[in-house]
């Protein structure tokens, strides 16, 4: 399993930044490759991506969120291995550090070969850079959701 951490410094506040990644719905407007997301309730997101020409679909389920702090998410079915967590610090009232950190298992030899050639680095990076971009000429969020969801909670063991 690889880690792939990259964070980025965004214009906003930390409430502008959290409150526009909680819009997963809107993830393929700044990540290269997702091609829809599709959000099926509180806790859990169905994902479409297209990368290397390679479909993929898989759900994933959000075991922990706190409003303007942190998402941790896990792949719950499908052919992805994949968990992580996006922290948001506040770096002073308009600026905020958006943190991703991301354990990936590269599946096929491509993937691997792929992720030892620090491909997947590089796209997350972009990605970053790209929400970012997304946030700053927005100048707002779309949308919102402050809801909470505690690790202790059935069916949202942390892994």
């Amino acid at each position: 399993m690889s880690t792939v951490k990259e964070s980025v410094d965004v214009e906003v506040p930390v409430r502008t930044a959290y409150n526009q990644w909680t819009q997963f719905e809107e993830f393929p407007q700044f990540m290269e490759g997702v091609e829809e997301v599709r959000q099926l309730d509180d806790k859990h997101n169905h994902w479409t991506t297209k990368i290397g020409g390679v479909r993929r679909e898989f759900d994933t389920e959000i075991v922990d969120q706190l409003a303007d702090d942190r998402i941790t998410w896990r792949v719950v079915e499908g052919d992805v291995r994949q968990r992580g967590t996006v922290r948001f610090q506040e770096l002073d009232p308009t600026h905020t550090r958006v943190e991703l950190t991301m354990d990936v298992e590269p599946s096929g030899v491509a993937e691997k070969s792929a992720d030892l050639l620090g491909v997947l680095d590089r796209r997350i990076k972009g990605d970053m850079r790209r929400f970012k971009d997304y946030i700053e000429h927005r100048g707002g969020e779309t949308g919102a959701w402050r809801g909470r969801i505690r690790p202790d909670e059935p069916g949202s063991p942390l892994i």
